[in-house]
């Protein structure tokens, strides 16, 4: 499975995912930030990559429709960003990916449980 993470994860977060064994890049590494929300959903369809990101308006399936893609992680938080409070996001992550695939879905992953949308449940 290959990911690649959105400019507001650190390089920490990064790590992470290496250390789970995944291929993982980030659009920090590759020097695209800024880019916009719509080129990095492009970018992540033709790299075949699961982007995980913080920012919810990754959520919106009309704008990013996951259908024939590698999927979209939004990691929620409220006012909690800190690294203890995203490594417990990413710890559910990581559990839930063992088990199934996100590949055409959109993962809500709080800290006690992970919302998923595919297209069978898209308005």
């Amino acid at each position: 499975m290959k990911f690649k993470l959105d400019e507001n994860l650190s390089n920490n977060i990064k790590q992470r995912f290496s250390e789970q064994g995944y291929d993982i890049t980030s659009v920090l590494d590759e020097k695209i930030s800024g880019c916009g929300d719509d080129v990095l959903y492009k970018t992540c369809v033709a790299e075949n990559r699961c982007l995980i990101s913080l920012d919810k308006d990754c959520s919106d399936v009309k704008r990013f429709p996951v259908k024939n893609s590698a999927g979209i992680a939004v990691l929620s938080f409220s006012h909690n960003h800190s690294i203890k409070y995203i490594n417990k996001l990413l710890s559910v992550f990581f559990s839930e990916i063992k088990k199934n695939t996100i590949k055409d879905k959109l993962w809500i992953v709080e800290t006690n449980r992970i919302r998923i949308r595919s297209e069978e449940n898209e308005d």
